[in-house]
C-alpha cells in the first residue's frame, strides 16, 4: 500500500504489487481497491467539493478527461469504469503514471487572462450577490483575475459606463442586453448575458397607509416606483396590473426610481409603493415604513431578475479573460445556490462598500425568513435563489413584453436575438468545467400567473392579453 496526493486530497492504493497496467487491464479487480482517506485540506466533505471550488482543479479535470478517454475509447467500458470506481479515485490513479500535472500547466498557460485587472459594476442589491462576493470571497483570484467591483448610482449609468468600456463588464437587469442589443433607449451595440445572476428575489411593497388596499383593483391613481423602463420589475408590476383589469399606462402611474432611493421616496409619501429588487422591500420593513404585499415568485416562480452581461466586442477580443470572469461568477453562483451558505454572505455583502444595510436586513432576504411588515413572519427559502443558466425563453418572453408595452415594434425575430444575447451554450460549457449539471435544452415552458408561455408562439401570446399597446 502506498499513498499518493491528487487535486488536494490524499488517496491510497494497493496497485504497488500489480504494477501500473494492472488498473487497465482489467479495472473491476485491481482499480476497486482504491478508497478516499478524505480531503487533505480539511475543509471539504467531499473530493468532489473541493475540486468544484478549485480554479486549478477546472484545468486539471478537462486534461484529465482527454487521457481517460484516450485509455478507454469505448464509452461503455469508459463509464462502467468511472461508475465503479468513481471520477476522482480514477483520476487519481491514473495521474501515477502520466504526467497530468505538466499538462494540467500548459493546459491552463494556454487560457491565460488577456487583461487581469477588471471593473465591474453594480447596484447595490441582492440580485448582485454572485457579482460582488466574488470579490471579497475570493472567486475571482481563483481565476487569476483581480476584479474591482465598482458601486453605481443606477441602471441608466451602469449601461453608459459599460458602453464607454469604463467598466469591462457589469451587473445588469436581464433585459437590459436585449434592449441594448437591439437600440431600445440606445444606439444598437452587440451585447450578450452569459449568466442569470438571480431568480425570483423581487416584491412588491406598499406604503403602510395602504395596509387595508391588498386588492390591485382598488389601486386606481398610485403612482408607483420600479428600477428601470427595461426591468423585470416593470415587466412583472405590469403584468399583475393588467390581470387585475388596472391599466398600467392611463390608471396609475409608474417612474422609474434608482433602488438606493426607493425607501426615501416612500417615507416621504412620493410613491404609494414600488416593485424593486431586495434588500429594498426588506429595509422598507425594518424602518417601519412600508410592507410587502407580495414576493414576485408568486406571480412567476423561477423568474430571471437581474444578470451578468458583457459587450459581444469584450467577449469576442478577450475570451480568455471573459471565460475566467464568467467562470468565476458561474462558481459563486453555485455557492450562493446553498441556504446554507447564505448567512456567510449576508455578513461578506451587507458592508458599506457593497450593500450598506445592515446585517439582519441581508440575512433575512437570502435565508427567506423573514418579517413582512404586518406582524407575521413568513418563511420562504426560494424568496431568492440563484441559477446561472441564462434559458432562452427568458429572453423571448421578455421581448414579448417590450412589445406589449410598446417599447419595440414591427416584426421581431424573437429566437435569433435570443439566442445572440442569451449565451445559453456558454454557460453550460463552464457549468461543466466547475462541476456542475447544466440543462440540456435552451428554452422551457414555464408559468406567469397562472398562464403558460410557449416560446416558439410569442406572437399568439401577446395577442391573447385585453391590455397591451400593440
Amino acid at each position: 500500500m502506498r499513498a499518493f496526493w491528487h487535486g488536494g486530497c490524499t488517496y491510497q492504493s494497493h496497485l504497488s504489487s500489480e504494477g501500473p497496467m494492472a488498473l487497465f487491464d482489467n479495472p473491476f479487480s485491481a482499480a476497486t481497491r482504491f478508497f478516499k482517506t478524505g480531503c487533505s485540506c480539511g475543509r471539504h466533505a467531499s473530493q468532489a467539493e473541493h475540486d468544484s471550488l478549485s480554479a486549478e482543479a477546472q484545468a486539471g479535470r478537462v486534461v484529465e478527461g482527454a487521457v481517460m478517454r484516450a485509455l478507454f475509447p469505448d464509452d461503455m467500458k469508459r463509464r462502467a469504469f468511472l461508475k465503479a470506481v468513481g471520477a476522482s479515485t480514477a483520476a487519481a490513479a491514473v495521474a501515477q503514471f502520466f504526467p497530468l500535472g505538466t499538462a494540467s500547466e500548459a493546459f491552463a498557460q494556454a487560457g491565460k487572462p488577456e487583461k487581469s485587472d477588471l471593473k465591474v459594476g453594480f447596484i447595490p442589491i441582492t440580485c448582485a450577490t454572485p457579482i460582488i462576493m466574488a470579490a471579497p470571497m475570493g472567486f475571482y483570484a481563483k481565476q487569476g483575475l483581480n476584479v474591482e467591483v465598482v458601486k453605481t448610482a443606477g441602471w441608466a449609468v451602469i449601461r453608459d459606463k459599460t458602453i464607454n468600456k469604463e467598466y469591462d463588464a457589469a451587473h445588469m437587469l436581464s433585459p437590459m442586453p436585449l434592449a441594448i442589443s437591439m437600440g431600445v433607449g440606445s444606439a444598437p451595440i452587440p451585447y450578450t448575458m452569459p449568466a442569470v445572476e438571480n431568480i425570483n428575489g423581487q416584491a412588491i411593497t406598499l406604503a403602510m397607509k395602504h395596509k387595508d388596499k391588498r386588492d390591485p383593483k382598488s389601486w386606481k391613481g398610485f403612482k408607483f416606483a420600479v428600477p428601470f423602463d427595461y426591468s423585470m420589475h416593470n415587466y412583472l408590476l405590469r403584468y399583475y396590473l393588467a390581470e387585475a383589469g388596472i391599466d398600467p399606462d392611463t390608471d396609475v402611474q409608474i417612474r422609474a426610481v434608482p433602488p438606493p432611493e426607493m425607501v426615501a421616496n416612500l417615507r416621504a409619501d412620493n410613491i404609494d409603493g414600488f416593485l424593486a429588487p431586495d434588500p429594498v422591500n426588506q429595509r422598507a420593513v425594518y424602518d417601519g415604513v412600508g410592507f410587502i404585499h407580495l414576493l414576485s415568485k408568486e406571480l412567476w416562480d423561477g423568474h430571471p431578475c437581474c444578470a451578468f452581461a458583457a459587450s459581444k466586442d469584450f467577449v469576442t477580443g478577450q475570451p480568455n479573460t471573459y471565460a475566467a470572469l464568467l467562470k468565476a461568477i458561474i462558481e459563486a453562483t453555485a455557492f450562493a445556490a446553498k441556504t446554507e451558505n447564505r448567512k456567510q454572505i449576508a455578513e461578506a455583502i451587507a458592508p458599506a462598500n457593497y450593500l450598506n444595510q445592515p446585517v439582519t436586513v441581508v440575512e433575512q432576504v437570502l435565508t427567506g425568513t423573514y418579517a413582512d411588515g404586518l406582524g407575521n413572519v413568513k418563511r420562504d427559502p426560494k424568496r431568492i435563489d440563484f441559477d446561472p443558466f441564462p434559458w432562452e425563453s427568458f429572453a423571448i418572453w421578455i421581448m414579448t413584453q417590450m412589445k406589449r408595452w410598446g417599447q419595440i415594434k414591427g416584426d421581431v425575430d424573437y429566437q435569433k436575438i435570443a439566442t445572440e444575447v442569451y449565451l445559453a451554450t456558454d454557460a453550460a460549457r463552464l457549468m461543466r468545467e466547475a462541476g456542475l449539471t447544466p440543462p440540456t435544452a435552451t428554452s422551457k415552458t414555464f408559468a406567469v400567473m397562472g398562464k403558460t408561455f410557449d416560446p416558439s408562439k410569442p406572437d399568439d401570446y401577446i395577442a391573447s392579453f385585453a391590455i397591451k399597446r400593440v
